[in-house]
């Protein structure tokens, strides 16, 4: 493929990223539906102290290394289902060109494309908001499945909802923290569900950390859920959950 000269995709990082993997279960057939890669130093240091880095002058070229190394490495470890990835919605200028580097990868390292997901966080605000919807149309068309993350905490929410509906979203961990003792957050997860169910979307419970956090979702019918109840993020291995 010939390199492009609208973004800096292709400029060279200056650091080295690595992957961890946390695994996304279903709890219903106790099973491992996914696993989410996250960033890594070279050194194993955390997402912040990596992104940290991250400016607009490498916010392309972050964006395709994360995508390359995550394909590379569950490749590498031979990760036995889904991926799923996050990508930055502020980092794309056209989906298909954007695209192309994260086929290409997948294709060398045989790599089902079939079995990637991508992922938007609603923490970092959306400037170009079509050109996201845009982006996921793109990505559906390819056969990837497509998640919102942090929904209900961030600045996509609703608005993306109207103009996409992706195959999952992914609740915030705030919502999730103690909500079996909590009557606000039990409302507005009671409305997301039901939005969720009409729209054929599927929730996972995401940053889950105690039993009854768990058990809350389970019998709420959420039956993909993650966290470190689950199991901790783990690098370049594909950790075996394990719950009681």
């Amino acid at each position: 493929m010939s390199k492009c000269t609208t973004c800096t995709c292709h400029t060279p990082l200056g650091f080295d990223i690595r992957m961890a993997f946390q695994p996304i279960v279903n709890v219903n057939s106790a099973t491992v539906f996914a696993y989410e890669a996250l960033v890594r130093g070279s050194q194993g240091e955390g997402a912040g102290s990596v992104i940290s880095k991250v400016n607009t002058e490498n916010l392309y070229s972050f964006d395709q290394a994360c995508r390359v190394k995550a394909i590379e490495t569950a490749a590498a470890v031979e990760l036995p289902t889904k991926l799923s990835i996050n990508f930055m919605p502020n980092a794309i200028y056209d989906p298909e060109t954007c695209l192309a580097k994260t086929l290409q990868t997948a294709k060398k390292v045989n790599f089902p494309h079939h079995n990637i997901i991508f992922e938007v966080t609603e923490h970092e605000k959306v400037e170009n908001h079509d050109l996201l919807v845009d982006v996921f149309r793109t990505y559906q068309r390819h056969g990837f499945m497509t998640a919102i993350d942090d929904f209900g905490e961030g600045y996509a929410g609703l608005n993306l909802l109207a103009d996409f509906q992706p195959d999952l979203l992914k609740l915030d961990m705030k919502m999730i923290r103690n909500i079996h003792a909590d009557r606000v957050k039990k409302a507005i997860f009671s409305g997301i569900h039901k939005v969720a169910e009409e729209l054929g979307i599927i929730l996972i419970a995401e940053g889950v950390e105690t039993h009854e956090e768990y058990a809350f979702f389970k019998h709420a019918g959420v039956n993909l859920q993650q966290g470190y109840y689950f199991a901790k993020p783990a690098l370049e291995h594909a950790p075996i959950p394990d719950w009681h």
